[in-house]
């Protein structure tokens, strides 16, 4: 069974749901946007997050300060 981590992330112009999982040693991550899903992968829960975020070029600094601490350990 795969655990979920769902997030909601904030910037002062909007807020982004993204959830996060660890499968076989390596984190996906979703994003919502107005097109549809972003996904990212990575070795770490940060860089996947991080490519998720991708579309949100601009705020992505300001999206990752709000993600709590405990959301990012592998």
């Amino acid at each position: 069974m795969y655990r979920i981590r769902a997030l909601r992330l904030a910037c002062a112009a909007f807020e982004v749901d993204a959830r996060m999982v660890r499968i076989g040693g390596r984190w996906l991550a979703s994003a919502d946007t107005a097109s549809g899903p972003s996904l990212g992968y990575g070795e770490s829960p940060f860089a996947a997050l991080w490519m998720a975020l991708a579309p949100f070029d601009g705020v992505i600094d300001e999206l990752l300060t709000t993600v709590p601490e405990d959301a990012l350990r592998g």
